[in-house]
């Protein structure tokens, strides 16, 4: 007796990757704009205030570190303003310019104090950007800081997380 075996073709189970399929072209570019309106980087912050310190150039936006007094004293970048998130509703129109931009950082990736500064000051008409990777990335990339001893820098960037070679990462 001969049997004959029928295969029929499983679909396969898509890698996690594509479980959820790649937006539209046009979707994705609408969400990536979306989110460079929302966000500055750590070196191009450092690249503004850099141009602005030693060119000249317009800084045009208030860099605003949210993080506690203690914390500010710990390490801020040089030039920001200091302003907790708690008291933003009392003294950010007293501080700060509304015709002027606003960047906000706190932490670093796992804080999103920066993101709930950014909203509270939306909420009172400010445009406002969050620095994305905080005072974290600002030392890692080796961004000099400024402390209640005086400024310093970290002796070279991390090199897994900025460029050890140049000081554009090529993005």
């Amino acid at each position: 007796m001969t049997t004959t075996r029928t295969t029929e073709a499983t679909p396969a189970t898509p890698h996690p990757v594509l479980r959820v399929p790649p937006a539209s072209p046009a979707a994705a570019a609408a969400y990536f704009a979306a989110s460079l309106a929302f966000h500055a980087d750590v070196s191009d912050v450092a690249g503004a205030i850099r141009a602005h310190r030693e060119e000249g150039a317009e800084l045009g936006f208030q860099l605003i570190d949210s993080r506690s007094t203690p914390s500010w004293d710990q390490a801020h970048v040089p030039g920001a303003i200091h302003l907790p998130t708690a008291l933003i509703p009392e003294q950010a129109e007293k501080l700060l310019d509304k015709d002027v931009p606003v960047v906000t950082y706190c932490w670093g990736p796992g804080c999103n104090g920066a993101t709930r500064s950014a909203l509270a000051l939306a909420e009172l008409g400010f445009q406002v950007k969050e620095m994305l990777g905080g005072i974290e990335y600002w030392i890692r990339e080796g961004f000099e800081v400024e402390t209640w001893e005086g400024n310093r820098r970290r002796p070279g960037a991390d090199p897994l997380t900025a460029p050890t070679d140049s000081a554009d990462c090529g993005c």
